[in-house]
C-alpha cells in the first residue's frame, strides 16, 4: 500500500502500477432533491467501478499516465434497471492532486469539470 492509500478516506488504486501516484477527489452532489432517494452514484477509475456516496470521494490513481474517470447514476426506480446520467474524462499525467466536480442536468447529460 502506498503512503497516499494509507490516508483515512482514500480508496486505494488496486490495479498493477509501480509508478508515482496522486490523489483524485470527485465531488458528486445530488442533482435534485429526488436524486438521493432514487439514484445511487457510481465512480469508475480505469474501468474499475465503485459504489460511492453523495458528496466528496477520494481515490489514489497513477500520476504518470492517462487515467479514465467516469461517474454515473444508477436507478431501479420505475420499470427495469436504467443507467441514467453519466460523465467521463481522461486525466493526463500530472504529479499533483486533482479535484473534479460531477455536474448532471435534467436531460441525462453530465460532465466532470476540473476544480481550481
Amino acid at each position: 500500500m502506498s503512503d497516499l492509500a494509507s490516508q483515512p478516506g482514500v480508496i486505494p488504486y488496486v490495479d498493477n502500477h509501480d509508478g508515482p501516484r496522486r490523489l483524485l477527489t470527485i465531488d458528486i452532489p445530488p442533482s435534485s432533491g429526488n436524486a438521493v432517494r432514487y439514484y445511487a452514484p457510481f465512480a469508475s477509475i480505469d474501468g474499475r467501478q465503485y459504489v460511492v456516496s453523495w458528496g466528496s470521494v477520494t481515490f489514489e490513481n497513477p500520476a504518470d499516465r492517462n487515467v479514465h474517470v467516469s461517474v454515473h447514476l444508477l436507478t431501479n426506480y420505475g420499470s427495469g434497471v436504467t443507467s441514467t446520467p453519466f460523465a467521463s474524462i481522461v486525466l493526463a499525467p500530472h504529479p499533483g492532486p486533482v479535484r473534479l466536480f460531477a455536474n448532471f442536468n435534467n436531460n441525462a447529460e453530465g460532465a466532470l469539470l476540473p476544480v481550481g
